[in-house]
């Protein structure tokens, strides 16, 4: 199968930007563009880094900002077209969003690293993308989670 739209789900865990790392290494191998989305939920970084102020969201956007850049430097490294998209809201919902809208052949993700008892392989976004979307998702474990059982 041949991708020429490649959606990258990404944050700053390690899962996150190691899927970045293999979706762009695709799309190069592919020719496709790439498109890399971050989502933010407003909810877990106030509570993490403050309380809803001018200052918090200008953290949170910097952080963004910064996981898009180095997604984008790395896609122009490799000769890949990349654009970028922050979004707010619920991430899985907004990754089903972004594919649609942007007509997505594949989507990739990395896998959490997080084991609890309802989804003992897969983080809860990642579970419910696969859940609710009708198109190819690959999905990346971290270095670390690689070849074990």
């Amino acid at each position: 199968m041949t991708y020429t739209r490649i959606l990258i789900a990404v944050d700053d865990s390690p899962a996150g930007l190691g899927a970045a790392r293999a979706a762009i290494d695709l799309a190069a191998a592919h020719h496709a563009r790439a498109r890399a989305i971050t989502v933010l939920r407003d909810h877990v970084l106030t509570a993490a880094i403050g309380d809803g102020t001018e200052k918090t969201k200008e953290r949170r956007a910097a952080g963004a900002w910064s996981v898009l850049a180095w997604v984008s430097d790395l896609a122009a490294a490799r000769g890949v077209d990349c654009e970028t998209a922050e979004r707010d809201g619920t991430p899985f919902r907004q990754i089903l969003d972004e594919a649609d809208t942007w007509n997505a052949d594949l989507i990739v993700m990395g896998r959490s690293d997080r084991r609890g008892p309802s989804s003992p392989y897969l983080g809860s976004e990642t579970a419910h993308v696969l859940e609710f979307t009708d198109r190819p998702v690959l999905v990346i474990p971290t270095r670390e989670t690689q070849g074990t059982t």
